[in-house]
């Protein structure tokens, strides 16, 4: 399981990109699990199992703490760290794992890229941003209104939310290689938030990362 990158972003935003190879029983045998995990885990299966245990070892790597608190989800499927005020994200895509922790409210989104994303843009995308989407750079400019979404929609932690109505994102300019400052709307009827955000490559995969003002 070869660490691809670990980089902050502000002051208070710690990120890490891993590449899962191992088995799960890699994972079962260097993390120990609370009860409540424990519970959590049994229902899933092998690929969601992998992801989930990833996730939570490279999340307790980044922390540099000797003995992992628990890493539990709330009653809208939302996870957090017991007893901690740091928040947290995750994200799978292939056999890419992303983490994100801060004190700040974050989400986090890694797509690795594929084409048939353009063949369902209006599920997500709403008229004013399929007007911004131009000609030029178009599959990559999706992936990054795809992630910018998923990080709003894991910032805000409820169900019941439309990408296209509820969920916005202000134009931005694609630049190739180039670390990509993005702004985003979560609103709903009884919760109006605007969040800054970052998006960058990492070989084929983008990653996007959503967080609260300071």
């Amino acid at each position: 399981m070869p660490l691809l990158l670990k980089k902050y972003f502000e002051p208070d935003i710690e990120l890490g990109l891993w590449q899962v190879t191992e088995p799960v029983s890699f994972f079962e045998e260097r993390l120990p699990l609370y009860e409540a995990e424990k519970e959590e885990i049994a229902p899933l299966n092998s690929r969601k199992l992998l992801e989930w245990y990833s996730s939570r070892y490279l999340l307790h790597l980044m922390s540099g703490r000797e003995i992992r608190g628990a890493c539990l989800k709330d009653s809208y499927g939302k996870p957090y760290l017991q007893g901690s005020e740091y928040h947290i994200s995750m994200s799978h895509s292939g056999n890419i794992c992303a983490v994100v922790a801060s004190k700040l409210n974050v989400g986090i989104d890694v797509q690795v890229v594929v084409e048939k994303i353009d063949r369902i843009k209006s599920k997500f995308l709403n008229e004013i941003e399929l007007n911004e989407l131009g000609i030029h750079d178009v599959i990559h400019k999706l992936h990054i209104y795809w992630g910018a979404k998923e990080c709003l929609f894991k910032i805000y932690g409820r169900k019941s939310v439309d990408f296209r109505k509820n969920l916005l994102v202000s134009p931005f300019e694609y630049r190739d290689g180039e670390i990509i400052n993005l702004k985003g709307q979560i609103n709903m009827p009884n919760f109006n938030n605007q969040y800054f955000g970052k998006a960058f490559m990492y070989e084929d995969c983008h990653i996007c990362v959503f967080y609260d003002e300071y």
